[in-house]
């Protein structure tokens, strides 16, 4: 088994590697690609060195079976043909093919089977906001089909990248310290604040991303149901947050709720607000499992349920998800 990671030097590039190594994943050669910039930075891999490789229009991709790329959505475009010419599986994570009709977009606690259909040798990871949400949606789905979903999101800085990481890190360190306040990632300062846009703004007045989440959600569970959105990146340094309405068709009692959670693949069930237990951005960073809490009924629908989830938006969000589905299809003999 050959894997590449396109994009290795950043953010989610270097969680793949973490996670690789962590989950013992079956490989037997590594190759790791990335820009200019950051061709030739060296990485050490279950104790051996591998450098970056400058991705370049050529034959490198020749014998690799499953290539991660985690580089950007003008990138994914220019050389999925590149990546997936010699049959590798390009297991996408940016926004290049998501809604692409011959591209499996997957979430495998959803819809793992999609991932075995894949014309163009392509397969999408989604929006991070939407596969959390979509792995606690799964359970209680199978109790009552959703008819619409409204959600709230605090997503962290980790969702912009490194970058804007480091620049809340500095935000707050300028403000310590009397200085200009650096903002370049954000439209606005992050560090004390919310800022209630994430991507940029559509016709219809909702955030690209705020549309992600209508648009992925119908298509990783194959369903009707609308979703309506509001983004929001908050001061928080990793790990996303959405607080979740849903209306079903036949009533879901919250104990109902709660069982079918804590049973679900890739869900934790943290829930007991008498005592100041329910998930937190602090507490589940660096975790694999979408953790839920403050079940509860909708005061304004018989048929509504209302629950706050929390989520590392690098780990379930983007590095695991993309793995996992590659765990999948190893698991079913379905490389190349």
């Amino acid at each position: 088994m050959k894997v590449a990671i396109v994009g290795a030097s950043g953010a989610v590039g270097q969680e793949l590697l973490k996670i690789l190594d962590q989950r013992n994943f079956p490989l037997d050669d590594l190759v790791l690609f990335g820009s200019q910039r950051s061709a030739g930075t060296k990485y050490t891999f279950k104790g051996k060195e591998y450098e970056v490789k400058l991705l370049q229009h050529n034959d490198d991709f020749k014998g690799v079976d499953i290539a991660f790329t985690s580089a950007g959505a003008g990138t994914s475009k220019e050389f999925a043909e590149d990546i997936t010419k010699f049959g590798a599986v390009m297991i996408d994570n940016s926004s290049a093919f998501r809604m692409d009709n011959d591209v499996p977009l997957v979430v495998p606690e959803c819809n793992a089977e999609d991932a075995l259909v894949r014309p163009r040798g392509i397969i999408a990871n989604p929006n991070c906001t939407t596969i959390m949400m979509v792995v606690v949606l799964k359970p209680l789905e199978k109790l009552s089909h959703i008819k619409r979903i409204r959600v709230s999101s605090y997503q962290s800085a980790s969702g912009a990248g490194a970058a804007a990481m480091a620049e809340l890190q500095q935000q707050y360190k300028d403000i310590v310290e009397g200085n200009p306040v650096t903002i370049k990632k954000f439209p606005h300062q992050l560090a004390y604040n919310v800022i209630p846009q994430i991507d940029v703004f559509q016709p219809n007045g909702y955030t690209k991303e705020e549309m992600k989440m209508f648009n992925e959600t119908q298509k990783i569970m194959h369903t009707d149901a609308k979703c309506s959105a509001m983004c929001v990146r908050v001061s928080s340094l990793r790990s996303h947050s959405e607080s979740v309405w849903i209306e079903t068709e036949k009533p879901i009692s919250v104990q109902e709720a709660q069982k079918a959670i804590s049973e679900a693949e890739g869900c934790t069930l943290v829930d007991d607000p008498q005592n100041l237990v329910y998930p937190m951005p602090l507490e589940t960073a660096g975790k694999d499992d979408v953790f839920v809490g403050r079940v509860r009924k909708d005061l304004t629908d018989d048929n509504g349920l209302t629950f706050w989830l929390s989520g590392d938006q690098i780990r379930k969000g983007a590095a695991l998800n993309a793995i996992q589905i590659a765990e999948y299809l190893i698991k079913v003999g379905n490389v190349k």
